[in-house]
């Protein structure tokens, strides 16, 4: 990547870091917080499952906001509602309060992004945007993987982690606001309906759909699940970080694997040891090196998948087709991403603690199943179809509108 590029938007690079570490300690204080407040199970899973409403509704309309009020104003000022969201979680110890403010909160974390990755695509050409993108990507991940142990500096009952999360918010859009990177035209796209979508790749519909929905269980409860296991402030921040780390670090490798081979192949093989590590993690009552190294495995296979669903899915689109394809993908994401945290919840409550990996792990059955299945029964694609893959993650605590532009 030229030198020219990556010196005009290292103020993105760090401004977008401070909001990972926001996004990552945010989300499971408040799994933390609900539970020693005693917030009953369904509607901890009710207001974690508002974050991914907000963020659905912030995707489809910040294109629109930003072509009325501009890039600089709606960054501002999505950047003063998620600074202060935060604090009222603090000021207003309520399950239905808190619903609302994560409903906002996810709105203007959604409007956050995609004004940062407007920006970026400005900045970076078709030869560098692929390089961009995977930078941006890391620099997210490790932001929310970080954020994790940020829970060890105060007591979650404190106010401090609140105000921390408030600061972090409100420094983060100090750079990004006075980038000198020119703000770039929004353009609207014809959107790639979902019934399109499946009839060019039905396993990437699937796809979509099943790694979304556990993503977003993982980013939801998995804060919530460790904390009713008994586990300290400490031991929640080591699991939840090595989920993250494991989803961080085996991202590349995997998707470069599926480059080289058929991706279903590597979407059955990853779910299957996803599952193995889902289905041992079920069995561990304490926090320990063990359940850790589970986790990581666990988060590294299962948190990968999304990538190479997507690279999957644009191997069987045409390049016009890549750009608003991917509009659609956010929404399938996002729609599937809400039900998440409730169901999980739900099955939680009646059957027990042992169903958090349980249920994740039928969710990776039915992905290796169904993968595995259609290799067997659907003849590999070829490989001039296939597009590149390059690292992507759900919408749960990032999502992205900045796609390489490819060539068939």
């Amino acid at each position: 990547m030229p030198v020219r590029t990556a010196l005009s938007v290292w103020p993105l690079f760090l401004g977008l870091s401070l909001i990972g570490l926001a996004v990552g300690v945010q989300g499971s204080l408040l799994g933390v917080r609900a539970e020693l407040e005693g917030f009953e199970d369904s509607l901890i899973g009710l207001l974690m499952s508002c974050y991914f409403a907000g963020f659905l509704g912030g995707s489809m309309l910040a294109p629109r906001i930003i072509e009325r009020v501009g890039h600089i104003r709606i960054f501002a000022a999505v950047s003063a509602v998620a600074s202060v969201t935060i604090l009222v979680h603090a000021l207003y110890v309520d399950p239905w309060a808190w619903a609302a403010m994560r409903l906002l909160t996810g709105f203007a974390f959604s409007c956050i992004y995609v004004a940062s990755e407007s920006w970026l695509n400005q900045a970076s050409s078709n030869e560098t945007r692929g390089q961009i993108l995977a930078i941006y990507m890391t620099i997210l991940l490790a932001g929310v993987c970080a954020g994790q142990f940020l829970l060890n500096v105060a007591d979650p009952q404190d106010f401090t982690l609140f105000i921390l999360i408030s600061v972090m918010v409100s420094v983060a859009a100090v750079p990004i606001l006075l980038t000198v990177i020119a703000t770039p035209h929004i353009e609207e796209t014809e959107r790639v309906s979902i019934a399109h979508l499946w009839r060019r790749a039905p396993m990437g519909v699937i796809g979509i759909i099943l790694s979304q929905w556990m993503a977003s269980v993982v980013f939801g409860m998995g804060a919530v699940y460790a904390t009713k296991m008994g586990m300290s402030v400490s031991e929640v921040a080591f699991f939840m970080g090595s989920m993250m780390a494991g989803g961080m670090i085996l991202q590349w490798p995997l998707g470069k694997l599926s480059d080289h081979m058929d991706r279903r192949w590597v979407l059955g093989g990853a779910s299957i040891v996803a599952l193995i590590a889902a289905l041992a993690a079920s069995g561990e009552t304490v926090a320990s090196d063990k359940l850790y190294i589970l986790a990581f495995v666990f988060g590294g296979f299962c948190l990968s998948l999304y990538s190479i669903v997507a690279a999957l899915t644009n191997d069987h689109l045409r390049p016009s087709e890549i750009v608003p394809a991917s509009g659609t993908m956010v929404l399938l994401a996002g729609l599937t991403s809400i039900t998440g945290p409730i169901t999980v919840a739900f099955w939680m409550d009646v059957f027990g603690l042992d169903s958090f990996f349980l249920v994740l792990a039928v969710a990776l059955f039915l992905m290796a199943v169904i993968s595995i299945w259609r290799v067997l029964t659907i003849p590999a694609l070829p490989e001039e179809y296939k597009t590149l893959s390059s690292i992507q993650v759900t919408t749960n605590p990032v999502g992205t509108v900045l796609h390489a532009e490819e060539e068939h």
